[in-house]
């Protein structure tokens, strides 16, 4: 039978009292001589919103179009999805047909928030067209005041239907066991309350951990830990082999480590979790990583650095050759400074690669090349294929070896920009690394421009700062005496809604920054000692990083305790 031919899109909007006859032909001449699709070009035309011209396609394809404010949803439909979901992803339950759970949203052709809703609500799912304004306003008429702790998760979950989870971690499953737990729904409903909350809290990590007697499951939010109310442990290795399902793991296999990936789209975002999965005595310790675009701003100015700061660190990166560091423990952001800088000076004109391990985030017109050690694509042989490449700039991820040094000199003197990193303390102490290394003190006089080092704190939350009066013991330990901080004020988060009580929200940088200069490059010949350089160095103006926290506390954006947690003072160093 033949298809039954569907109205023009133009049409449905006309009867939708949306556009007029005369600004539909007007699109169809535009049309006719440009080319481009019609709702493209009412939408352009300032006629129509793109929201309007979704519910009209949805019409068009068939789908059932649903005038929330005119229906009354009953409880049971509304509860087929939590809060957290109905908020994050802007749909409302409509109502159960042929097992099918039917959705409103203003976008149903949003395939990818489809396939996730699939999986978070464990459902097959019809979707069905509303106003996006109407979706709010329901939303607001269904879950106002309504919460979703782990606690009214876990409730819910029958005591015997858990007890059948109950595995230890040496004993053999079968593999069919192991898929229908990992498929099972209060394992679902559990992991998707879990991830929904930790990317909703910009978490940076989600641990999953077992041990002997529990199964605990934790955050880290701007640097630091914080524990969920624990799931009953026979579920740990269930949500452990939900987390494999989803990233194309070995499900069967758990004695040896394993990584992996999953995409998600929350609420319009694209997050990406790096998955790690690490036997233990206890059973598999399992790490998100997770990495949400949205949340990340990859711009200078919105590091934190201070105005001269950012104004020598600019200079570096605008130069047309040379080694730019920056260095850091692990988790010190130097890969957000270093894709901020790029993201900068970024342009048509100039041919950007980079090799890093892993690739974390995608750069627009920037062509990036994964590390894989264990087929020897390894910093080193990915930087020489590179320069094969004709690239104007160059980022490696890290400076490891000996090898990876000389051949990212050899490109800064053979005219292109190299950035890379290092794990060392302070900025002085990078150029003792590379000694370290053996590379010849004459190759980095010539190559490194300069150095930053650099450190994350948090930040005081602004909603409940507060002003306080520091002990004496607290400036000992700043080495400052009360004259010292005459004129300055202190502060600290009393902790409240927008914080989750913590007293902070989110993180900044201090950095230091070291120029290479005549004098420097005298000393490094020489050999000279970190201790050396660093006196040097300071003395012709270099900001130390516990100086940098110092001025970030005085400026009431840190605290005390979170500057002397970050950084040591040259005495201690």
């Amino acid at each position: 039978m033949a298809d039954v031919k569907r109205k023009p899109l133009g049409q449905i909007l006309k009867e939708m009292k949306l556009v007029t006859e005369s600004q539909i032909q007007e699109a169809l001449a535009i049309q006719k001589q440009r080319g481009g699709v019609i709702g493209r070009i009412l939408v352009n035309l300032g006629y129509v919103s793109e929201i309007e011209v979704n519910v009209a396609l949805g019409k068009q394809a068939g789908m059932e179009v649903v005038e929330l404010d005119d229906v009354d949803i009953p409880p049971e439909i509304i509860e087929r999805v939590s809060p957290s979901v109905a908020s994050t992803y802007r749909i409302v339950p409509v109502a159960v047909r042929n097992g099918k759970l039917i959705i409103a949203m203003a976008d149903p052709f949003n395939v990818k928030a489809l396939d996730d809703l699939r999986f978070l609500l464990d459902s097959n799912i019809e979707p069905a067209v509303s106003n996006e304004a109407a979706v709010g306003r329901a939303i607001e008429k269904y879950y106002s005041g309504q919460t979703e702790s782990a606690e009214d998760v876990m409730k819910d979950m029958d005591e015997s239907a858990i007890a059948d989870f109950d595995f230890s971690a040496d004993e053999v499953i079968d593999i069919e066991n192991i898929e229908k737990m990992a498929d099972a729904a209060p394992v679902r409903r559990l992991l998707s309350y879990v991830l929904l909350h930790a990317i909703r809290d910009k978490a940076s990590d989600i641990h999953f951990e077992p041990f002997e007697d529990e199964f605990k499951v934790r955050y880290r939010i701007d640097g630091a830990l914080y524990e969920m109310v624990p799931p009953p442990k026979p579920l740990g290795m269930a949500l452990t082999s939900r987390i494999k399902v989803l990233a194309s793991l070995n499900i069967a296999e758990r004695r040896i480590a394993q990584d992996g990936r999953i995409d998600l789209n929350v609420g319009g975002n694209q997050v990406d979790l790096r998955v790690s999965i690490l036997p233990t005595i206890y059973g598999e310790s399992c790490v998100l990583r997770v990495l949400d675009r949205s949340n990340v701003s990859l711009d200078l100015d919105r590091l934190g650095l201070r105005e001269d700061d950012l104004k020598l660190f600019r200079t570096w990166i605008h130069k047309s050759n040379g080694i730019v560091l920056v260095t850091g423990p692990t988790g010190s952001g130097k890969t957000t400074t270093l894709y901020s800088a790029l993201n900068e000076i970024n342009n048509p004109t100039d041919k950007i690669i980079t090799t890093e391990d892993p690739v974390e985030y995608d750069l627009e017109g920037v062509i990036q090349v994964q590390v894989h050690p264990e087929y020897d694509v390894t910093f080193a042989n990915c930087l020489r294929a590179i320069l094969r490449q004709d690239p104007d700039i160059i980022l490696v991820g890290e400076i490891r070896d000996l090898e990876t040094a000389e051949i990212a000199i050899q490109a800064s003197l053979t005219g292109h920009l190299v950035f890379s990193t290092l794990h060392t303390n302070d900025a002085p102490s990078a150029i003792t690394r590379l000694i370290d290394m053996n590379v010849e003190p004459y190759l980095i006089t010539a190559t490194v421009e300069g150095i930053q080092a650099q450190r994350l704190v948090r930040k005081i939350c602004l909603h409940c700062r507060a002003e306080y009066e520091p002990s004496e013991d607290v400036l000992a330990e700043l080495r400052m005496k009360p004259a010292d901080v005459k004129g300055k004020k202190f502060y600290f988060g009393r902790g409240c809604e927008y914080c989750n009580k913590i007293g902070y929200k989110g993180r900044m940088g201090i950095i230091e920054l070291l120029v290479i200069d005549d004098e420097l490059r005298e000393l490094i010949m020489q050999k000279a000692s970190t201790s050396s350089i660093r006196q040097v160095a300071r003395r012709k103006g270099m900001r130390t990083l516990r100086e940098s926290g110092i001025l970030a506390v005085f400026d009431g954006m840190t605290t005390v305790e979170e500057v002397l947690k970050e950084t040591v003072t040259e005495e201690e160093d």
